[in-house]
């Protein structure tokens, strides 16, 4: 069994910066794809970004050059930094692992365990 727990969400204006923290762990959570998932209200769940245990990284396309997802394997940390947040950026995030289809399509389908999400909220 995995854990995940999230954690940094908050309100920022347009243009500012948040740094998501996602503290993983259980049995066999280093041989897991890890990821950052959003969803605003009244929408499907999105892929935002990926990361595998050897570091190799995907982006949606909309958050491509914005932010940045890395992992500390000897803390079993998931981080997303965040920065030039728009309004279109606020939603529910939430840290998932799963399979490699996570890292290449940013599929939920590949999605094993689910945090319970941290809300993430930009005003312009």
């Amino acid at each position: 069994q995995v854990q995940l727990v999230e954690s940094g969400g908050g309100a920022v204006q347009s243009g500012g910066s948040l740094r998501l923290s996602c503290a993983a762990s259980g049995y066999g959570i280093h041989y897991y794809y890890l990821g950052w998932f959003r969803q605003a209200p009244g929408k499907e769940r999105e892929g935002v970004a990926a990361i595998e245990l050897g570091k190799k990284t995907n982006y949606a396309d909309s958050v491509k050059g914005r932010f940045t997802i890395s992992r500390d394997n000897t803390k079993n940390i998931l981080i997303l930094k965040m920065n030039s947040l728009q309004p279109e950026d606020t939603g529910l995030y939430y840290c998932a692992a799963g399979s490699r289809l996570l890292l290449t399509d940013l599929a939920a389908r590949a999605v094993n365990y689910w945090g319970q999400g941290t809300q993430v909220t930009v005003s312009s």
